[in-house]
């Protein structure tokens, strides 16, 4: 086999394609069946390649997360050590609670789409609905809001003045606020390096230590989140277990492991 690296695009997939050739993708879906996704685990040196680019469908999602099979010092160490290195301290453990709902919103505000239980913009009217602290939302910076969405958050802030579109940056807003709410955001993941409990709105691989409106009606999902943060430490040192640690000596041999699994023929 020999390696090139081209640019993902429409023409790139056609002569993949063309070539029937092994292909591997970047965050996006898999050009067919000889095709895998990658992308990074949210943080550090650790990733995943899988078959569907749809985190809510990677098998770590529908794995059971038993916390009492994780050794706790072990965890407790490796958690230290991330969220020192991602946050410094005192960031991540000079946490608050400061009386607010962090909601990082992404993008398709007016739009519920397959693997969410609820439209962004009525996830907020639940959220107002079923809280009653002020609610912090940003906007992520990558996406490209219409003029509908934005006169749509314009419309509920001027009804429910708690309501509000903030610029805070997310490590301060992880370290102050009392919980998250968002559909599947990647904030929600690095909330558990500041205890932060979420509610989650859509599928997404690391639900297991979250509430989720799905498995749990919104009611009970916002109480799950006001209760006890659950066992981060355990649950990241489970979760980032099954991924490709990049940082680890044998990790080329684990790479070939992981695609000999997917049926690449790349040898022992």
């Amino acid at each position: 086999m020999t390696v090139s690296y081209v640019r993902d695009s429409p023409a790139a997939r056609r002569a993949a394609l063309q070539a029937n050739a092994w292909t591997m993708t970047h965050m996006s879906e898999p050009v067919e069946e000889r095709g895998l996704c990658f992308r990074n685990a949210y943080a550090g040196a650790f990733w995943r390649i899988e078959q569907v680019a749809a985190r809510w469908n990677w098998p770590v999602a529908a794995a059971t997360f038993d916390p009492q099979t994780v050794p706790e010092d072990q965890a407790r160490a490796f958690f230290r050590r991330w969220q020192q290195r991602l946050y410094r301290a005192p960031l991540a453990t000079g946490v608050s609670r400061d009386g607010f709902i962090y909601m990082p919103l992404q993008g398709r505000l007016l739009e519920r789409r397959s693997f969410q239980t609820h439209a962004p913009i009525e996830m907020i009217r639940q959220t107002l609905t079923h809280d009653s602290r002020p609610v912090r939302a940003t906007l992520h910076p990558r996406e490209t809001y219409t003029d509908a969405e934005l006169a749509a958050l314009d419309r509920i802030a001027r009804e429910v003045p708690r309501f509000t579109v903030d610029r805070m940056p997310m490590t301060e807003a992880l370290r102050t606020c009392d919980f998250l709410v968002t559909e599947n955001s990647s904030a929600a993941f690095h909330g558990m390096f500041f205890g932060k409990p979420a509610v989650l709105f859509a599928g997404i691989d690391f639900h297991h230590p979250m509430a989720s409106v799905g498995p749990l009606d919104v009611t009970s999902a916002f109480a799950a989140a006001r209760a006890d943060a659950g066992d981060y430490a355990r649950y990241l040192y489970w979760f980032w277990g099954t991924a490709l640690n990049m940082g680890r000596a044998d990790r080329h041999d684990r790479i070939r492991e992981r695609l000999n699994n997917l049926a690449w023929p790349v040898g022992s």
